[in-house]
């Protein structure tokens, strides 16, 4: 896709979701359950997409590639071996906010 609103319901519908490694794909994607190859970026100066998919696959969430092995990771992939994204927990950042101003 080149621009939507929202992806929601093509996630919800998706069996597989190959992306770019941008943060909020990851994550929306990952929070729906979906399995995620990301296509890494090699042009980005300061390449944050290739460190987010290093650790989401270290993390054994996603796997990922860039352009050149895109076939081969499709061809030799076990989606079966991917961990679920476990759940965020916003309430412990806001207790931690809390603390850090004199809230609590």
């Amino acid at each position: 896709f080149r621009f939507k609103e929202s992806l929601a319901e093509d996630l919800q519908s998706a069996d597989l979701v190959i992306s770019h490694a941008g943060a909020g794909s990851c994550l929306e994607t990952l929070e729906k359950g979906k399995p995620l190859i990301v296509v890494i970026n090699e042009k980005l100066m300061d390449n944050h997409q290739l460190e987010l998919a290093k650790q989401l696959h270290r993390d054994g969430c996603v796997l990922y590639c860039n352009c050149s092995t895109l076939v081969e990771t499709l061809q030799s992939m076990n989606l079966s071996a991917l961990k679920p994204f476990p759940p965020g927990q916003p309430e412990k950042f806001a207790s931690f906010l809390d603390k850090v101003f004199g809230l609590q």
